[in-house]
């Protein structure tokens, strides 16, 4: 066999299925985000959606939790299995306190570098430790990073958990003033959008979580100031009719 031949012929079904696993992942940014507004977490109008992900965290999360409680708003909360494995108790107060939780798998780990039975069993695994411990059982799903595969989607749909993403976000795991996070914020901040925060510095820069807080309070002037109310995913993405 011509060796040149039988790589073309290895090399093609290997490109499609990489094409196949890692197409998703176009949703992370870009015109093809953009294009499915659901998936990005746009919603009704009228108000935006809150949502932080990497918790539960015993420093953070207490401390996102009161700022909420200041401001009246109710938030989303995509948590990771493995710190509820660890913070059962601060999972716990995430819903006495009224506010909803996602689900953000066990390990925040890219799922574009994962095999799909590694995102089966890695979401269901999140799941199952979320709806044990908390008692409310997760409705959606947030991958790591933001980055979908066709395993971590077809995951998604075996355990009933709906994709959502973002459409502005603060950067504030960098630990950034909070100036600085609002104003990143502000650059894609638009009437039924999804704002993504962090209560938890698991996977960012050490006490990042504070950014966060510290920004609640200008983004409520702003939100104001626009007319915009603060809501849960479940009443955001709520379909009318």
């Amino acid at each position: 066999m011509n060796p040149r031949r039988w790589a073309a012929g290895v090399a093609v079904p290997l490109l499609g299925v990489a094409l196949v696993h890692g197409g998703p992942a176009l949703t992370a940014r870009g015109p093809l985000r953009r294009a499915m507004p659901r998936l990005s977490g746009q919603g009704q109008p009228g108000g935006v959606a809150l949502t932080f992900d990497d918790g539960p965290d015993p420093a953070g999360t207490p401390a996102v939790l009161d700022a909420l409680a200041r401001l009246g708003w109710t938030a989303t909360f995509f948590l990771l299995g493995s710190q509820v494995d660890r913070y059962p108790e601060v999972a716990r107060s995430i819903v006495a306190a009224g506010h909803e939780v996602g689900v953000h798998g066990y390990e925040h780990h890219n799922h574009l570098t994962r095999s799909s039975s590694w995102a089966r069993r890695d979401l269901g695994r999140a799941c199952g430790q979320i709806a044990a411990v908390t008692g409310s059982r997760p409705r959606w799903f947030r991958p790591p990073y933001g980055v979908l595969s066709a395993g971590s989607l077809r995951a998604a749909a075996q355990l009933d958990v709906t994709p959502v993403l973002w459409t502005a976000w603060g950067r504030d795991w960098e630990g950034r003033p909070a100036d600085h996070v609002l104003g990143h914020l502000l650059r894609s901040l638009d009437d039924g959008g999804t704002v993504l925060l962090h209560d938890s510095d698991c996977t960012s820069r050490p006490g990042a979580w504070r950014s966060a807080v510290e920004v609640l309070p200008a983004l409520a002037t702003e939100l104001e100031r626009r007319g915009l109310a603060v809501r849960p995913l479940r009443s955001h993405l709520a379909r009318s009719g």
